[in-house]
């Protein structure tokens, strides 16, 4: 069951923030230098962030193959739709809240031919996650990332993840 996102009390949607900072270096939202358009389907997700320095990981419950590894929320761009504007409406999907898309993490080639996965830090805006497509989740930190099982494309992208949240230079967001 989802909450009434539009009822009394409700967050507002949020659009996707580009031009978060890293040690004062730019990190553009999207990626611009090589970049180029996933060949086949494009998947995303966000490595989001609490005020801890924490990142939730989410635990699958299907397929059967991948049920009970963890992985980044997230999910698959629409024809037509943006790759941010997908990544904000599949947390609001999946989680229920409403997010700040920030810095990009990095990309790694799925499994099946032609389908990639991207994903970008973010921050919960509005909302508290809670369990609508996943049978767990968990606030991690980087000490903690290797706790869990995560899906195999994930696993760079946790080793990138975990040299961030251990470097010197912290992630600096719009507005702060």
């Amino acid at each position: 069951m989802t909450a009434d996102v539009h009822g009394p009390g409700a967050c507002a949607p949020t659009p996707p923030v580009r031009g978060a900072t890293r040690g004062g270096q730019a990190d553009v939202a999207e990626p611009t230098a090589g970049y180029a358009p996933a060949p086949g389907r494009l998947v995303v997700a966000a490595a989001l962030l609490d005020d801890a320095g924490r990142v939730l990981a989410a635990r699958r419950r299907e397929p059967p193959a991948y049920a009970g590894m963890w992985e980044f929320p997230g999910g698959k761009v629409e024809p037509g739709e943006g790759a941010l504007d997908a990544l904000v409406r599949e947390c609001r999907e999946e989680l229920d809240v409403e997010i700040e898309v920030g810095p990009w993490l990095g990309e790694v080639n799925l499994a099946r031919p032609g389908w990639v996965l991207r994903v970008w830090f973010g921050r919960v805006t509005c909302g508290d996650p809670r369990i609508v497509d996943h049978d767990e989740l968990r606030w991690l930190a980087a000490a903690e990332l290797d706790d869990v099982a995560w899906m195999p494309a994930d696993g760079p992208l946790v080793e990138r993840l975990r040299e961030v949240l251990t470097g010197e230079d912290p992630l600096d967001w719009p507005g702060t």
